[in-house]
């Protein structure tokens, strides 16, 4: 009997914990993706290049099939 109480002890106590709107871990989380959104952010300031203007280039393969599909209704 203890074996089957013993791994369910554990969702219980979580299970509890939100329903009564404590979030365990919320706070560690939230300061992880700050520091991790922080390198992220320094690092594509110093890495990307500045932008280029956008080329127009014709239509081929399978977005000339798509861009002559879009402008028909479907099939009757």
């Amino acid at each position: 009997m203890i074996e089957v109480l013993l791994p369910v002890v554990p969702l219980l106590a979580l299970l509890i914990s939100l329903l009564f709107g404590f979030y365990p871990g919320c706070e560690t989380a939230m300061r992880l993706a700050e520091r991790i959104a922080s390198r992220v952010r320094s690092k594509i300031a110093v890495i990307a290049p500045p932008p280029r203007r956008a080329e127009q280039r014709a239509a081929h393969g399978g977005l000339l099939l798509a861009l002559s599909l879009s402008g028909r209704g479907p099939p009757a």
